[in-house]
C-alpha cells in the first residue's frame, strides 16, 4: 500500500516560488521524466489560449486530468511555454515523502492540501493565486491518479468554489478556467515491453509463463486471478458475473461495515466520496490521541481497506476490450503497482499537453441544482479534448 495517509498533525506548506530552485529543478526534470516515468518527449498545444488569458490580466485556473504520477512534471512544459511558473495543489503526503520534496516542491510552486479535512489555508492560497493573477493555479480535479488516459473520474466541486470566490474578490471579477488534457502515447515495442512484466506477475502467482497464450489473454487471466484473490479474502470465494459487477460488490463489501462503524451507516456518493468521508472519521484519533497498539493497528487496517477500494475503483471492467497500446500498458502498470507499490518506467512515451478554451467564471452557483454548471462545462470541454487528442498519435507503435 502506498502511504497516502500520514498520522501526524497537518501543517500547511505554502508556495514559495524561487527562480534559482526552479531553474535547478528544470535542469533535472527531463532526466526524471525519462528515468522514473518513461516519458521521453513532451509537446504542448493550445498554449496561445493560456497566454492570451494571462496577457489579459485574468486570474487563471488550469484543471487537468490525472492519469499518471508524472502529470505535474509534464505540466511544467506548459509553464515554460507561457513563461509563468504555476502554483500547483498537491496532497500533503507528497511533501512528507522526503526532506528533499518538502524543501523543493514549495520553491517550484507547489503547496499542500489536507484531503482528510477542511484546509482553510490551502483554500486561501488557491484563491489568492487567482486574485493576484501572477501564477496560473493548477488543480487535478479527479483528486486521485486514475492510470486511465481514456477515462475521466468524477470531478471534485472544490475548483468551482475556489474560482467563484476568487472572481468575487477581484476588482474586475475576471477568472478563467482552462481545461488541460494530458495524453500519453506509447511509442515502443508493446510486446517486448509488457511481456516481461506479465511473466513476473505470473511467477508471483506461482504460474508457469503463459507463453502459449496471446498477450491480451495473459493479461486478462492475470486480472481475473488478482480479482479472485481479493474476493476470496473478503467474500470467502471467487465470484461469478461481469467484472464490473464483481468490482462493485467487492467495493460495497469493503465499505459498508466501515460505514456502519464510522459513519452511522451513511453510504451515499461514489466510492471516492465514501472513502474520503471514512478517512476523515478514522484519522483524527490516530493523529491526536494516544491509542493502544492493537487499536492503532485496527485503524490502519481500515485505512488499508480504503486504499484497496480506491485502487479497485480505478479499474474499468472493460478497459482493454478496445486494446490500444496505451490501455494495455496502463493495465499492466496498474497490476504491477498494486502488487509492488511501484510501476517501472516503460519508455518511450510521448506526452501531449493540450489547453482548451477557457470558461469564464460567472456568478454564484444556483442553489438547489445537483450539478455545478461550471464544473459540468469544464468537464464537457475536457471530454472533447480527450477525444480530439486521440488523433495526435504519430504512428502505430511497433508490436501494437
Amino acid at each position: 500500500m502506498i502511504n497516502i495517509v500520514i498520522d501526524k498533525p497537518y501543517e500547511f506548506i505554502p508556495p514559495r516560488v524561487n527562480r534559482f530552485w526552479l531553474w535547478v529543478a528544470r535542469r533535472m526534470v527531463g532526466r526524471q521524466l525519462l528515468n522514473d516515468f518513461g516519458v521521453s518527449e513532451v509537446e504542448c498545444r493550445g498554449q496561445e489560449l493560456l497566454r492570451a488569458s494571462l496577457e489579459a490580466g485574468n486570474g487563471v485556473m488550469l484543471v487537468g486530468n490525472h492519469c499518471r504520477p508524472c502529470d505535474p512534471l509534464v505540466m511544467d512544459a506548459l509553464a515554460r511555454e507561457v513563461r509563468r511558473p504555476f502554483h500547483t495543489i498537491a496532497s500533503w503526503h507528497v511533501f512528507m515523502e522526503s526532506r528533499v520534496k518538502r524543501f523543493l516542491l514549495p520553491r517550484i510552486g507547489a503547496f499542500s492540501v489536507y484531503r482528510e479535512g477542511m484546509d482553510r489555508e490551502s483554500l486561501k492560497s488557491s484563491v489568492k493565486t487567482m486574485v493576484e493573477g501572477r501564477h496560473p493555479l493548477v488543480i487535478f480535479a479527479e483528486g486521485i491518479i486514475s492510470r486511465s488516459n481514456d477515462r475521466l473520474l468524477p470531478f471534485m466541486d472544490g475548483p468551482a468554489f475556489m474560482a467563484r470566490t476568487a472572481a468575487k474578490q477581484r476588482s474586475d471579477g475576471r477568472v478563467m478556467v482552462h481545461p488541460v488534457f494530458i495524453r500519453y502515447f506509447f511509442e515502443g515495442d508493446l510486446q517486448a515491453t509488457v511481456e516481461p512484466v506479465v511473466a513476473e506477475i505470473e511467477s508471483r502467482l506461482s504460474w508457469q509463463p503463459g507463453t502459449n497464450l496471446p498477450l491480451l489473454g495473459r493479461i486478462s487471466r492475470v486480472g481475473m486471478a488478482l480479482l479472485a484473490l481479493k474476493e476470496i479474502e473478503y467474500l470467502g470465494a471467487a465470484q461469478q458475473g461481469a467484472v464490473g459487477d464483481r468490482l462493485e460488490r467487492l467495493v460495497d463489501r469493503l465499505l459498508e461495515p466501515l460505514e456502519g462503524e464510522w459513519c452511522g451507516g451513511r453510504h451515499d456518493g461514489d466510492p471516492m466520496a465514501r472513502v474520503k468521508r471514512l478517512r476523515t472519521a478514522i484519522l483524527p484519533d490516530l493523529v491526536g490521541k494516544e491509542l493502544a497498539e492493537d487499536e492503532r493497528a485496527r485503524r490502519w487496517r481500515h485505512l488499508a481497506d480504503l486504499y484497496l477500494v480506491q485502487q479497485l475503483w480505478c479499474y474499468p471492467g472493460d478497459y482493454i476490450a478496445e486494446p490500444t497500446p496505451e490501455r494495455v500498458l496502463e493495465t499492466v502498470e496498474r497490476f504491477e503497482e498494486d502488487l509492488t507499490d511501484l510501476a517501472r518506467a516503460h519508455p518511450p512515451i510521448r506526452a501531449v499537453v493540450t489547453v482548451g478554451e477557457g470558461v469564464v467564471v460567472e456568478g454564484a452557483r444556483e442553489r438547489g441544482r445537483a450539478e455545478d454548471p461550471l464544473i459540468t462545462e469544464v468537464r464537457r470541454r475536457m471530454e472533447g479534448l480527450m477525444e480530439e487528442s486521440k488523433s495526435q498519435r504519430r504512428s502505430a507503435p511497433d508490436g501494437a
